[in-house]
């Protein structure tokens, strides 16, 4: 997949000193700054949580480095980096102060590995963005550039699952053009009062 450049958010969105922001393949040395802001943008530091955090964002670290490691085929894993333009000139450069600003990640899963022919789907999964850099386009081109790789590699869906209380992700989702396929339910819903996860689908052109 090509790495991609896009524009600025709005002036009233904008970050200081940030241009816009690239999206590439993930690399190793991405790393630590990446276990970062999935373990901030999926575990609250409240409470009991604080004091397992650090093994929390470990187990994530270690997790997302056995997948980069795996070399699937059919595996990608993407960061959003923010670039800011040198004053005074027309050069663009990294952000050093917090390069990241968010990662998603796809991969190809089967639904029911016995069946004959496969139902393998492309998933998508461990979509994040740094607080500090949310509501300014992030999430939505790391989808479009899942949407690009996901043609590329020959598939025209795109699966993933977001829980029923996530207002916010349901919402950037359905106006990416995600609809309803199922509801997931099980016994935790009903005796714990868990949400539900909802099961989502996107038809996308293979031109």
């Amino acid at each position: 997949m090509n790495p991609s450049f896009f524009s600025s958010p709005s002036p009233e969105q904008q970050t200081p000193g940030i241009s816009g922001f690239s999206i590439r393949v993930a690399a190793p040395s991405d790393l630590t700054q990446l276990a970062d802001i999935l373990a901030m943008s999926f575990h609250s530091r409240e409470g009991f949580v604080e004091w397992v955090y650090p093994v929390l964002r470990l187990g994530i670290y270690e997790d997302l480095k056995n997948r980069l490691r795996s070399k699937a085929e059919h595996y990608i894993c993407l960061v959003a980096e923010l670039v800011a333009r040198e004053e005074g000139t027309q050069n663009y450069r990294s952000h050093r102060a917090q390069r990241m600003a968010g990662t998603v990640e796809m991969a190809l899963r089967s639904r029911f590995p016995w069946q004959i022919p496969s139902s393998d789907y492309l998933y998508l999964s461990n979509l994040a963005v740094h607080p500090e850099y949310r509501r300014q386009g992030v999430a939505q081109q790391l989808l479009s550039n899942c949407e690009e790789t996901a043609r590329e590699w020959g598939f025209s869906e795109i699966y993933l699952h977001v829980l029923e209380n996530n207002h916010a992700a349901r919402q950037l989702y359905y106006q990416a053009g995600y609809r309803l396929q199922q509801v997931d339910w099980n016994w935790t819903c009903w005796l714990f009062g868990q949400p539900r996860r909802l099961f989502l689908r996107k038809q996308i052109s293979l031109s």
